[in-house]
Order: structure tokens, then C-alpha cells, then sequence
């Protein structure tokens, strides 16, 4: 991990990033009680993971940055993300934008809210996404393949 992104995630979870986080693991717990939830539990581990640490990682769409569907990407992923979006996905998306309107007070937390609301888009609609580091875009882009 570059310096920079280090020290960003460093004062990320020092400035309540670690609050949204456990706001995806407590939606992982809940969804996996269901025992029908499981697979979005699994992601919203995932996604618990990169709202811990987002600096130096990206969310990309799966069929796009692999270039082949799969059943997350297509309609079955469609209707996995209306379920999530009313089950979980718009209270986690609201808690990301009030978040990142206390960031966004200062000028040194702004950094800290452009992320939260990529992170409330995420919340919204996760299903088919698929967290990378940057070098695997960039890595990607020089390549050809994205």
C-alpha cells in the first residue's frame, strides 16, 4: 500500500470510518440470520472490508472489469439488488451521507467524504461489484482491458 493511502486509512478509522464499517458487518450478521441472506452477507463483509480501509481500492463493475458476465451481473443480480437496496442498502447509503456531511465541514475531511459518498452509491446498488486495488485498474487500463 503507497504511503499516501496509508496514511489516509490511518486517519480514515481514526475519524469514524471504523463506525460504517461495523454499520456493514451488523448488515452482513442480520442478512446471514436469514440463512437466505447468506450471499449478500458475503458481500457485505466485502464491502465491510473496503469501507474499513477505501483508500488505494476501487469498486468496479464485475462483468466489466473481467470482461464476462456472471450471475451477479445479469438479471438475476438486478433483482439481488432491489432486495438488498430495500433491505439494507438505503439506511447504510444514509449513513455514508450523514457521515460525509460532517466530513465535508472542513477542508482537510473532504478526502474523507467524496469517499463516503462513493461508498453510499455502493450501498445502494452492490450486487456485481467487485472491490480491486488501484494497481489492478491501472494495470487493466494499460493493458487494454478496461
Amino acid at each position: 500500500m503507497p504511503l499516501v493511502s496509508f496514511v489516509l486509512n490511518v486517519l480514515w478509522v481514526v475519524t469514524g470510518g471504523i463506525w460504517m464499517a461495523l454499520g456493514w458487518l451488523l448488515a452482513a450478521v442480520l442478512m446471514a440470520v436469514s440463512i437466505i441472506g447468506i450471499p449478500w452477507a458475503r458481500s457485505a463483509v466485502t464491502i465491510a472490508r473496503y469501507t474499513l480501509l477505501p483508500f488505494g481500492q476501487t469498486a468496479v463493475r464485475r462483468d466489466e472489469f473481467r470482461g464476462r458476465e456472471d450471475m451477479g451481473t445479469g438479471g438475476v443480480g438486478f433483482i439481488g439488488n432491489v432486495i438488498w437496496f430495500v433491505l439494507a442498502g438505503w439506511w447504510l447509503a444514509l449513513g455514508h451521507l450523514i457521515a460525509a456531511a460532517g466530513c465535508a465541514i472542513t477542508i482537510v475531511g473532504l478526502p474523507f467524504a467524496w469517499a463516503h459518498l462513493k461508498l453510499a452509491l455502493l450501498a445502494l446498488w452492490p450486487v456485481g461489484t467487485e472491490i480491486v486495488t488501484d494497481d489492478e485498474v491501472e494495470r487493466r487500463r494499460v493493458y487494454g482491458r478496461v
